[in-house]
């Protein structure tokens, strides 16, 4: 059993930057590849990013790629999402998510673990 408490979301203008956080329960963090997905009102829920077990292979959604970061500290069971150069659609709750299989994917149901969400708000 894994637990993820996200943390690090609030209101920025456009153009700020944001990091959340997600801590992880229990000591196999190490081993789960880790997930950031965001949901904004009246939409479905979609992947942004991903981190390999490792933190060696990162792979991001077309929209935020290049201005957001994905990382990793094993040693601190925590995950990581740099979002900078933010827009009014990145408006939305973000949630980490664990992933036990052993390829990176983007498929929201291939994540067993779920955090409860960390509401980000980018005013223009």
């Amino acid at each position: 059993q894994v637990q993820l408490v996200e943390s690090g979301g609030g209101l920025v203008q456009a153009g700020g930057s944001l990091r959340l956080s997600c801590v992880a329960s229990g000591r196999t963090f190490s081993s789960y590849a880790m997930g950031w997905f965001r949901q904004a009102p009246g939409k479905e829920r979609e992947f942004v990013a991903a981190i390999s077990a490792s933190g060696r292979s990162t792979y991001y959604a077309g929209s935020v790629k290049g201005r957001f970061t994905i990382s990793r500290d094993n040693a601190k069971n925590t995950v990581y999402l740099q979002m900078n150069s933010l827009k009014p659609e990145d408006t939305a709750v973000y949630y980490c998510a664990a992933d036990a299989g052993l390829i990176l994917t983007t498929t929201l149901n291939r994540y067993d673990y779920w955090g409860q969400g960390t509401q980000v708000t980018v005013s223009s």
